[in-house]
């Protein structure tokens, strides 16, 4: 698909956008016995009979669970003795899967994860990454939504683990939140049930232990899809945060505030060193309250915050206006913004667009609370 950006000289600029960012076994008969042949031997011939047949079931169920295991795991040789896991279809009884070794032979490691390669998958709870997978793409763990923690082999030079949240492994980048994370914490806490106000909202001390996540100081990408679908309500930003990637938070109905640093300080929404916000990156955050552009942002994609307000009652909810730190003809000039980066509201047949307020300051982040 193909969408339309704003250069910073207004002349239109066609990018190309990939797709997905907008989103038998036979087993052959045993002989027919021979019927009316002489009985002589017959204790022996019986033997060699049960035991044709024991090895016969026995290669019959050895075939059929190699079948199954190739319908089950799909790898692609990469040329150099190494593989790429590309498929893991889920028969229905894994809640957990290592990837290491091509069916446990240490002599073909798996070193690169397809993407999609557990797409949708809706039973594994903990997948443990070995050490010699370096290649993992932004979207191997799209829309999991029974996964819990993804663990990381200590010797893995390219990814590690920060409590069954995966990172590479200097932390500058966050590769996947799992989506039902926040299920694991539960049992830390020993909550069996998610506790809820009188009013119906989350009880507050619960967010505080459960659904809130704050990202490493390390950290200066939120990569892909990375917190797709999690029911996080709060994330606080490091300050050296520069790049929030495609999707990175789709879909996150819970999220409500974002929270940044500066210095000692606590900010409301992104750090004042982000520079780009990717596509679909906030698209149907309805919870999400307060959007504010620092000035170091230059790059806003396409349907950003798609979808982030909405109507209730003869009143709009949601993101309903942006504030930007840079004045509307800086803003103009030096910021690249994608087709519908703003949300958009409709009255009966009218849309519009929030509108965005320029050389704005910055809201309190008491003012999320």
């Amino acid at each position: 698909m193909k969408k339309k950006e704003q250069t910073a000289a207004d002349a239109p600029e066609i990018l190309d956008i990939p797709a997905d960012e907008i989103w038998t076994y036979r087993i052959e008969g045993l002989q027919e016995p021979h019927i009316g042949a002489a009985h002589n031997h017959s204790t022996g011939k019986k033997i060699l009979v049960i035991a044709v047949l024991l090895a016969s079931i026995g290669l019959s169920i050895f075939l059929s669970a190699r079948a199954v295991h190739k319908q089950t795991f799909q790898y692609k040789a990469l040329g150099d003795g190494t593989y790429e896991l590309v498929k893991f279809n889920n028969p229905g009884d894994y809640t957990s899967l290592t990837v290491d070794y091509v069916d446990g032979d240490t002599s073909r490691p798996i070193t690169a994860l397809h993407e999609y390669f557990l797409n949708c998958d809706e039973m594994l709870v903990h997948v443990k990454i070995g050490k010699d997978v370096t290649q993992i793409d932004g979207k191997s763990f799209y829309s999991c939504s029974r996964l819990q923690n993804i663990y990381v082999d200590r010797d893995n030079p390219a990814y590690c683990d920060l409590d069954g949240v995966l990172y590479t492994k200097d932390l500058s980048t966050i590769v996947c939140y799992p989506i039902d994370h926040s299920a694991s914490l539960r049992e830390r806490f020993g909550y069996a049930d998610v506790p809820q106000a009188q009013d119906g909202a989350y009880d507050e001390k619960y967010i505080g232990r459960v659904l809130t996540y704050r990202l490493p100081p390390e950290t200066t990408t939120i990569g892909m899809l990375a917190f797709n679908s999690s029911d996080l309500a709060d994330v606080y930003l490091p300050e050296g945060l520069r790049t929030i990637e495609t999707m990175a938070f789709f879909r996150c109905t819970n999220l409500r505030n974002l929270y940044s640093f500066r210095g000692a300080d606590v900010c409301l929404s992104f750090p004042d060193g982000l520079q780009t916000i990717g596509s679909d990156a906030f698209s149907y955050d309805q919870a999400l309250k307060y959007v504010f552009i620092p000035a170091g942002v230059t790059q806003i994609g396409h349907h950003a915050f798609w979808d982030t307000v909405y109507g209730s009652a003869g009143a709009l909810g949601g993101v309903t206006a942006i504030d930007a730190a840079r004045s509307k003809e800086d803003f103009k000039q030096n910021v690249r913004t994608g087709d519908q980066w703003r949300p958009e509201y409709t009255r009966v047949l009218f849309k519009k667009a929030v509108d965005v307020h320029y050389g704005a300051e910055r809201m309190d982040a008491h003012a999320a609370s």
